[in-house]
């Protein structure tokens, strides 16, 4: 079978391995449809790891996929071969203080597909035949190829979402409109939010949060006066999504938040200073997101209920053959949103 392997920053190869063994009690052997290429592929790819984390060994990419039911191992039920089924990365140990404790997303164990974090690393699923865990295969039956591969990120922001708190007839902005961004307006407004407000640096991003169903967009590099306006009276916004990891993003979203608001911090682009002041001042709530666990199968469900539409974000879909091509065109932000990479 043929895998997406990154060995060094920009030598991303489509080798050959052998194929995997017959699924064991428990698993379920999947034929790969569609896979997503994620900001941490992209770190990989263009930099061969991020902050500390960093490429020791070849490793296979990719966490957001789905595929079809080939062969069930022993005890698997609910799950039958031709099913198209959702994959999620995470799985975590069930042993673990946090796992007991009913916090799978901080297991002290967990095995995340294509992660560099631990040594040996933990190998993704970008290969065309892949042997999961029953327990992380959600069928998808009803959804195209493109929409399954779209429930892991959305899981990300269904658990912001959570951590938020209720979000009827909240004023929302966003800020950072990559398909983290976008989604988390997708998530919002399902959730009840009154208007959503979203800001980037780029037209293209934020011509997506429009077709999404961003109430307002602001181009924060030619009109960002425009936030600014929001500051008025103490602040407007109840809910703070920071999408992009950016310090001066999450400065001027907190100076546009109204007292006693709740700021979500999903971007993970390193260590941030951050404007104490008015969080103290304003009685502001700082918190973080991190992962998903049980928001995975209720992504599914939205998707399929017809409640969030992803559609509009996938905006390009490649052959496997044409990998490189892919992440090339995934870390140009001026040209893509959520570039797909198909195995069938």
């Amino acid at each position: 079978m043929r895998t997406i392997t990154i060995h060094d920053a920009k030598d991303l190869r489509i080798d050959a391995q052998g194929e995997p063994a017959a699924p064991g009690d428990g698993q379920v052997e999947i034929t790969l449809a569609t896979g997503g290429i994620c900001g941490s592929d992209l770190h990989y790819y263009n930099h061969g790891g991020f902050g500390a984390i960093r490429l020791k060994e070849p490793m296979i990419l990719g966490h957001e996929v789905c595929g079809h039911v080939a062969r069930v191992g022993a005890g698997v039920t609910g799950l039958n071969p031709g099913d198209l089924v959702a994959v999620s990365p995470s799985r975590p140990c069930g042993q673990c203080r946090y796992c007991r404790e009913g916090h799978p997303n901080h297991c002290e164990n967990m095995r995340f597909y294509g992660s560099a974090m631990p040594f040996p690393h933990i190998q993704g699923a970008f290969r065309e035949v892949l042997l999961a865990d029953a327990s992380q295969c959600v069928v998808a039956n009803g959804l195209s190829t493109g929409e399954a591969a779209m429930a892991e990120p959305l899981s990300v922001v269904l658990h912001a979402c959570r951590r938020a708190g209720d979000l009827l007839g909240k004023k929302v902005l966003v800020t950072g409109c990559g398909p983290i961004g976008t989604l988390a307006i997708l998530a919002a407004r399902a959730a009840g939010a009154a208007h959503i407000v979203a800001t980037d640096l780029s037209e293209n991003a934020l011509q997506y949060a429009a077709k999404v169903g961003a109430d307002q967009t602001i181009n924060m590099a030619s009109d960002a006066a425009a936030l600014s306006a929001y500051e008025a009276g103490k602040g407007t916004f109840d809910v703070l999504f920071e999408c992009s990891g950016a310090p001066q993003a999450l400065a001027a979203g907190i100076a546009a938040m109204r007292p006693r608001g709740v700021v979500m911090q999903l971007g993970l682009g390193g260590d941030m200073s951050i404007p104490m002041m008015q969080v103290t001042a304003k009685e502001l709530d700082l918190r973080g997101s991190f992962r998903f666990h049980e928001e995975f199968a209720t992504a599914i469900a939205l998707m399929q209920s017809g409640r969030i539409d992803v559609k509009p974000l996938i905006s390009h879909t490649l052959q496997l053959a044409d990998a490189v091509a892919a992440f090339e065109l995934a870390s140009d932000r001026n040209q893509a949103m959520k570039v797909h990479i198909s195995f069938a």
